[in-house]
Protein backbone atom coordinates (compact mmCIF):
# COMPACT_ATOMS: atom_id res chain seq x y z
CA UNK A 1 0.00 0.00 0.00
CA UNK A 2 1.63 3.68 -1.07
CA UNK A 3 2.22 5.43 2.33
CA UNK A 4 -0.31 8.44 2.78
CA UNK A 5 1.83 11.79 3.10
CA UNK A 6 0.35 14.21 5.23
CA UNK A 7 1.21 17.77 6.00
CA UNK A 8 3.05 19.39 8.56
CA UNK A 9 0.69 20.76 11.37
CA UNK A 10 1.31 23.76 14.01
CA UNK A 11 -0.81 23.75 16.93
CA UNK A 12 -1.39 25.88 19.61
CA UNK A 13 -1.34 24.05 23.08
CA UNK A 14 -3.06 26.69 25.77
CA UNK A 15 -2.29 28.91 27.21
CA UNK A 16 -4.90 28.14 29.32
CA UNK A 17 -4.73 26.28 32.99
CA UNK A 18 -5.83 22.85 32.72
CA UNK A 19 -2.92 20.10 31.44
CA UNK A 20 -0.37 22.78 30.88
CA UNK A 21 -0.52 23.96 35.02
CA UNK A 22 -0.74 27.54 34.75
CA UNK A 23 -0.64 30.10 31.60
CA UNK A 24 1.73 28.09 29.52
CA UNK A 25 1.65 28.19 25.31
CA UNK A 26 3.33 24.98 23.94
CA UNK A 27 3.30 25.44 20.12
CA UNK A 28 3.20 21.70 18.70
CA UNK A 29 4.82 21.04 15.02
CA UNK A 30 2.87 18.02 14.34
CA UNK A 31 2.87 15.41 11.48
CA UNK A 32 -0.48 13.45 12.07
CA UNK A 33 -0.07 13.09 15.96
CA UNK A 34 3.71 12.65 15.97
CA UNK A 35 5.71 15.23 17.60
CA UNK A 36 8.43 16.98 15.03
CA UNK A 37 9.35 20.15 17.73
CA UNK A 38 7.64 21.57 20.62
CA UNK A 39 8.63 25.47 21.75
CA UNK A 40 7.41 26.52 25.14
CA UNK A 41 6.16 30.04 25.41
CA UNK A 42 6.12 32.23 28.47
CA UNK A 43 5.38 35.75 29.21
CA UNK A 44 1.40 35.59 30.34
CA UNK A 45 1.76 35.92 33.56
CA UNK A 46 4.73 38.55 33.83
CA UNK A 47 4.93 40.62 36.76
CA UNK A 48 8.31 42.28 37.22
CA UNK A 49 8.67 40.56 40.42
CA UNK A 50 12.45 41.64 40.48
CA UNK A 51 12.33 44.60 39.61
CA UNK A 52 9.40 45.05 42.36
CA UNK A 53 11.91 44.25 44.88
CA UNK A 54 14.59 47.25 44.11
CA UNK A 55 11.57 49.52 44.27
CA UNK A 56 10.41 47.86 47.83
CA UNK A 57 12.86 47.55 51.16
CA UNK A 58 14.98 43.95 52.11
CA UNK A 59 11.32 43.67 54.64
CA UNK A 60 8.52 44.34 52.38
CA UNK A 61 9.74 42.36 49.97
CA UNK A 62 9.41 38.92 51.96
CA UNK A 63 6.19 38.53 51.58
CA UNK A 64 6.13 38.51 47.73
CA UNK A 65 8.65 35.74 48.47
CA UNK A 66 5.42 33.24 48.38
CA UNK A 67 3.82 34.28 45.06
CA UNK A 68 6.88 32.65 43.43
CA UNK A 69 6.25 28.78 44.13
CA UNK A 70 2.51 29.67 45.46
CA UNK A 71 2.42 25.78 46.41
CA UNK A 72 5.43 25.86 48.57
CA UNK A 73 5.90 29.26 50.20
CA UNK A 74 7.88 28.64 52.45
CA UNK A 75 10.57 27.56 50.57
CA UNK A 76 11.07 30.74 49.23
CA UNK A 77 10.92 33.00 52.21
CA UNK A 78 13.39 30.75 53.12
CA UNK A 79 15.85 31.06 50.49
CA UNK A 80 15.51 34.77 50.34
CA UNK A 81 16.04 35.09 54.08
CA UNK A 82 19.47 32.95 53.99
CA UNK A 83 20.36 34.67 51.27
CA UNK A 84 20.46 38.75 53.28
CA UNK A 85 21.62 36.50 56.80
CA UNK A 86 24.48 35.52 54.48
CA UNK A 87 25.43 38.74 53.39
CA UNK A 88 25.13 40.42 56.75
CA UNK A 89 26.53 37.85 59.00
CA UNK A 90 23.74 36.89 60.96
CA UNK A 91 23.89 33.95 63.14
CA UNK A 92 20.05 32.49 63.82
CA UNK A 93 19.16 30.84 66.67
CA UNK A 94 19.46 27.06 66.85
CA UNK A 95 15.19 26.68 67.32
CA UNK A 96 14.84 29.11 64.53
CA UNK A 97 16.72 26.35 62.45
CA UNK A 98 14.83 23.73 63.18
CA UNK A 99 11.62 25.20 63.08
CA UNK A 100 12.67 26.24 59.21
CA UNK A 101 13.04 22.91 58.62
CA UNK A 102 9.97 21.37 59.85
CA UNK A 103 8.10 23.98 58.25
CA UNK A 104 10.28 23.41 54.99
CA UNK A 105 9.77 19.78 54.72
CA UNK A 106 6.13 20.15 55.34
CA UNK A 107 6.36 22.27 52.22
CA UNK A 108 7.95 19.64 50.21
CA UNK A 109 5.70 16.89 51.53
CA UNK A 110 2.58 19.79 50.69
CA UNK A 111 3.99 20.77 46.84
CA UNK A 112 4.48 17.04 45.98
CA UNK A 113 1.09 15.81 47.07
CA UNK A 114 -0.44 18.55 44.34
CA UNK A 115 2.65 17.09 41.77
CA UNK A 116 1.60 13.49 41.99
CA UNK A 117 -2.39 14.30 42.46
CA UNK A 118 -2.68 16.92 39.45
CA UNK A 119 -0.34 14.93 37.47
CA UNK A 120 -2.49 11.68 37.91
CA UNK A 121 -5.76 13.69 37.40
CA UNK A 122 -4.01 15.07 33.67
CA UNK A 123 -3.38 11.44 32.75
CA UNK A 124 -7.45 10.32 33.64
CA UNK A 125 -6.73 9.62 37.90
CA UNK A 126 -9.27 11.15 39.77
CA UNK A 127 -9.28 9.17 42.59
CA UNK A 128 -5.59 9.72 43.08
CA UNK A 129 -6.22 13.65 42.93
CA UNK A 130 -8.89 13.42 46.00
CA UNK A 131 -6.52 11.23 48.08
CA UNK A 132 -3.42 13.49 47.47
CA UNK A 133 -5.89 16.56 48.36
CA UNK A 134 -7.01 14.46 51.63
CA UNK A 135 -3.29 14.94 53.08
CA UNK A 136 -2.69 17.98 52.10
CA UNK A 137 -5.62 19.44 54.14
CA UNK A 138 -3.83 18.23 56.09
CA UNK A 139 -0.26 19.78 55.80
CA UNK A 140 -2.32 23.42 55.21
CA UNK A 141 -3.86 22.44 58.61
CA UNK A 142 -0.53 22.64 59.90
CA UNK A 143 0.35 25.77 58.07
CA UNK A 144 -2.46 27.39 60.11
CA UNK A 145 -1.38 26.80 63.21
CA UNK A 146 2.05 27.96 63.01
CA UNK A 147 1.77 30.71 60.85
CA UNK A 148 -2.40 31.68 60.25
CA UNK A 149 -2.47 31.09 56.83
CA UNK A 150 -2.74 28.08 55.00
CA UNK A 151 -1.07 28.67 51.81
CA UNK A 152 1.14 31.96 51.50
CA UNK A 153 2.78 31.71 54.85
CA UNK A 154 5.06 34.53 55.09
CA UNK A 155 6.28 32.56 58.36
CA UNK A 156 10.42 33.41 57.98
CA UNK A 157 11.60 36.02 59.47
CA UNK A 158 15.48 38.02 58.56
CA UNK A 159 17.17 36.41 61.41
CA UNK A 160 14.49 33.70 62.66
CA UNK A 161 10.76 33.01 62.01
CA UNK A 162 7.80 34.72 62.90
CA UNK A 163 6.55 32.48 65.87
CA UNK A 164 7.50 29.72 67.90
CA UNK A 165 5.92 26.09 67.17
CA UNK A 166 2.67 25.77 69.74
CA UNK A 167 1.93 22.98 72.25
CA UNK A 168 -0.95 22.14 69.83
CA UNK A 169 1.40 22.49 66.36
CA UNK A 170 3.40 19.84 67.95
CA UNK A 171 1.18 17.74 68.29
CA UNK A 172 -1.17 17.45 65.66
CA UNK A 173 2.53 17.33 63.66
CA UNK A 174 3.41 14.74 65.72
CA UNK A 175 0.07 12.60 64.47
CA UNK A 176 1.07 13.68 61.16
CA UNK A 177 3.88 12.18 60.49
CA UNK A 178 2.75 8.56 62.19
CA UNK A 179 -0.20 8.05 60.06
CA UNK A 180 1.36 10.04 56.66
CA UNK A 181 3.11 6.79 55.70
CA UNK A 182 0.21 4.85 56.01
CA UNK A 183 -1.88 7.27 53.47
CA UNK A 184 0.75 7.09 51.20
CA UNK A 185 -0.08 3.55 50.15
CA UNK A 186 -3.38 4.82 49.11
CA UNK A 187 -1.26 6.52 46.24
CA UNK A 188 0.98 3.24 45.43
CA UNK A 189 -1.91 0.68 45.37
CA UNK A 190 -3.66 3.20 42.90
CA UNK A 191 -0.74 4.15 40.47
CA UNK A 192 2.30 2.47 40.73
CA UNK A 193 1.53 -1.05 39.20
CA UNK A 194 -1.71 0.00 37.53
CA UNK A 195 -1.09 -0.52 33.54
CA UNK A 196 -2.76 2.84 32.44
CA UNK A 197 -0.40 4.17 34.37
CA UNK A 198 2.58 1.91 33.56
CA UNK A 199 1.47 2.58 29.78
CA UNK A 200 1.43 6.18 30.27
CA UNK A 201 4.60 6.90 32.07
CA UNK A 202 7.15 3.68 31.56
CA UNK A 203 9.66 4.66 28.87
CA UNK A 204 8.05 8.13 28.20
CA UNK A 205 9.46 11.45 27.89
CA UNK A 206 12.83 10.12 29.09
CA UNK A 207 15.68 12.46 29.52
CA UNK A 208 19.12 11.06 30.19
CA UNK A 209 21.24 12.04 32.73
CA UNK A 210 23.63 13.74 29.78
CA UNK A 211 20.93 15.79 28.50
CA UNK A 212 19.24 16.64 31.87
CA UNK A 213 22.95 18.21 33.29
CA UNK A 214 23.04 20.15 30.00
CA UNK A 215 19.56 21.96 29.96
CA UNK A 216 20.25 22.84 34.32
CA UNK A 217 16.93 20.15 34.94
CA UNK A 218 17.14 20.12 38.68
CA UNK A 219 15.17 18.75 41.91
CA UNK A 220 13.16 15.46 41.58
CA UNK A 221 13.48 15.87 37.50
CA UNK A 222 16.61 15.22 37.15
CA UNK A 223 17.38 12.97 40.53
CA UNK A 224 14.61 10.32 38.48
CA UNK A 225 17.66 10.62 35.46
CA UNK A 226 19.65 9.08 38.34
CA UNK A 227 21.73 12.22 39.48
CA UNK A 228 22.70 12.02 43.11
CA UNK A 229 22.24 16.36 43.54
CA UNK A 230 20.76 17.92 46.26
CA UNK A 231 21.21 21.35 47.81
CA UNK A 232 20.53 20.02 51.46
CA UNK A 233 23.53 17.53 50.90
CA UNK A 234 25.61 19.08 49.01
CA UNK A 235 25.24 22.90 50.67
CA UNK A 236 23.25 22.22 54.00
CA UNK A 237 21.45 25.57 55.75
CA UNK A 238 19.14 25.46 58.67
CA UNK A 239 18.89 22.56 60.24
CA UNK A 240 20.01 19.79 57.46
CA UNK A 241 23.28 19.16 58.41
CA UNK A 242 21.63 17.20 61.28
CA UNK A 243 19.56 15.30 59.57
CA UNK A 244 19.50 11.98 58.48
CA UNK A 245 17.70 11.48 55.07
CA UNK A 246 18.60 9.57 51.45
CA UNK A 247 18.50 11.31 48.10
CA UNK A 248 16.46 8.73 46.20
CA UNK A 249 16.84 8.51 42.65
CA UNK A 250 15.82 6.71 39.23
CA UNK A 251 17.60 4.73 36.76
CA UNK A 252 15.64 5.21 32.98
CA UNK A 253 14.68 9.42 33.71
CA UNK A 254 11.34 8.80 32.31
CA UNK A 255 8.33 9.64 33.93
CA UNK A 256 7.95 6.82 35.68
CA UNK A 257 10.74 7.69 37.36
CA UNK A 258 10.11 11.11 38.30
CA UNK A 259 6.84 9.94 40.14
CA UNK A 260 8.70 7.02 42.22
CA UNK A 261 11.27 10.03 42.75
CA UNK A 262 8.34 12.09 44.16
CA UNK A 263 7.00 9.67 46.12
CA UNK A 264 10.00 8.50 48.02
CA UNK A 265 10.81 11.98 48.47
CA UNK A 266 7.68 12.32 51.12
CA UNK A 267 9.01 9.27 52.84
CA UNK A 268 12.37 11.32 53.52
CA UNK A 269 10.66 14.64 54.22
CA UNK A 270 8.48 12.81 56.84
CA UNK A 271 11.56 10.82 58.14
CA UNK A 272 13.10 14.93 58.66
CA UNK A 273 10.11 16.21 60.29
CA UNK A 274 9.94 13.23 62.78
CA UNK A 275 13.72 13.71 63.50
CA UNK A 276 13.64 17.70 63.54
CA UNK A 277 10.59 17.44 66.30
CA UNK A 278 12.44 14.79 68.31
CA UNK A 279 15.48 16.87 68.58
CA UNK A 280 14.05 20.48 68.65
CA UNK A 281 15.95 22.52 71.19
CA UNK A 282 15.01 25.45 73.46
CA UNK A 283 15.85 28.64 73.07
CA UNK A 284 14.91 31.90 70.58
CA UNK A 285 13.33 31.96 67.49
CA UNK A 286 15.08 35.06 66.03
CA UNK A 287 18.42 36.61 66.33
CA UNK A 288 18.79 40.47 66.95
CA UNK A 289 18.42 42.80 64.04
CA UNK A 290 18.67 46.54 63.27
CA UNK A 291 14.92 47.65 62.86
CA UNK A 292 16.11 49.04 59.34
CA UNK A 293 17.42 46.25 57.22
CA UNK A 294 20.90 47.92 55.57
CA UNK A 295 23.30 45.24 54.31
CA UNK A 296 26.74 45.67 53.76
CA UNK A 297 27.90 46.64 49.71
CA UNK A 298 28.31 43.73 48.55
CA UNK A 299 26.73 40.69 46.47
CA UNK A 300 25.62 37.23 47.68
CA UNK A 301 23.90 34.14 46.51
CA UNK A 302 22.18 31.77 48.74
CA UNK A 303 20.30 28.63 47.17
CA UNK A 304 18.14 26.02 48.76
CA UNK A 305 15.85 22.79 47.73
CA UNK A 306 12.72 23.96 46.98
CA UNK A 307 10.22 20.80 46.10
CA UNK A 308 10.87 21.48 42.75
CA UNK A 309 14.36 22.05 42.92
CA UNK A 310 16.76 24.63 42.92
CA UNK A 311 15.57 28.28 44.28
CA UNK A 312 18.22 30.85 45.02
CA UNK A 313 18.09 34.81 45.45
CA UNK A 314 21.29 36.91 44.12
CA UNK A 315 21.16 40.44 45.52
CA UNK A 316 23.19 42.69 45.06
CA UNK A 317 23.87 45.81 47.81
CA UNK A 318 24.65 49.36 47.85
CA UNK A 319 24.50 49.89 51.88
CA UNK A 320 20.65 51.46 51.05
CA UNK A 321 17.46 49.97 52.89
CA UNK A 322 16.60 48.69 49.42
CA UNK A 323 18.52 45.83 46.97
CA UNK A 324 20.27 47.50 44.25
CA UNK A 325 19.56 44.53 41.86
CA UNK A 326 17.96 41.41 42.67
CA UNK A 327 17.93 38.21 40.38
CA UNK A 328 15.37 34.72 40.95
CA UNK A 329 17.18 31.71 39.92
CA UNK A 330 13.61 29.64 39.92
CA UNK A 331 13.70 25.65 39.14
CA UNK A 332 10.56 25.27 37.01
CA UNK A 333 12.10 27.77 34.75
CA UNK A 334 15.25 25.71 34.07
CA UNK A 335 13.23 22.69 33.66
CA UNK A 336 10.33 23.87 31.41
CA UNK A 337 13.62 23.80 28.86
CA UNK A 338 13.60 20.41 29.00
CA UNK A 339 9.96 19.37 27.34
CA UNK A 340 11.16 19.91 23.57
CA UNK A 341 13.87 17.05 24.49
CA UNK A 342 11.37 14.96 26.59
CA UNK A 343 8.44 14.77 23.91
CA UNK A 344 10.50 14.51 20.33
CA UNK A 345 8.66 11.72 18.43
CA UNK A 346 6.11 11.23 21.11
CA UNK A 347 2.38 11.69 20.58
CA UNK A 348 0.59 14.85 21.94
CA UNK A 349 -1.32 13.19 24.68
CA UNK A 350 2.31 12.68 25.81
CA UNK A 351 3.29 16.45 26.21
CA UNK A 352 0.00 16.49 28.88
CA UNK A 353 1.91 14.00 30.85
CA UNK A 354 5.36 15.37 30.25
CA UNK A 355 4.54 18.42 31.26
CA UNK A 356 2.83 17.21 34.61
CA UNK A 357 6.26 15.07 35.23
CA UNK A 358 8.15 18.08 35.78
CA UNK A 359 5.67 19.90 37.91
CA UNK A 360 6.14 23.38 36.97
CA UNK A 361 4.13 26.31 38.65
CA UNK A 362 4.08 29.40 36.25
CA UNK A 363 4.37 31.75 39.38
CA UNK A 364 8.06 31.29 39.48
CA UNK A 365 8.49 30.79 35.44
CA UNK A 366 7.26 34.38 34.27
CA UNK A 367 8.39 36.12 37.68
Amino acid sequence: MPVVETEKLILNMGPQHPATHGVLRVILDLRGETILNAEPMIGYLHRGIEKIAESRTYTQFLPYTDRLDYVAAPAWNLAYCEAIEKLMGIEVPERAKYIRTIIAEIARISSHLIAIGTHALDIGAMTVFIYCFRERELTLDLFEHATGSRMLTNFCRIGGVMADLSDQFLKIAREFVEIFPTRMKDYEDLLTQNRIWLKRTKNIAVISAEEGLNLSLNGPNIRGSGVKWDVRKAEPYAAYDKMEFDIPIGQNGDIYDRYLVRLEEMRQSNRIVKQALNQLPDGEIKAKVPRVIRPPKGEVYFRVEAPKGEAGFYIESDGSDKPYRLKIRTPSFANLESIPTMVDGHLVADVVAAIGSIDIVLGEIDR
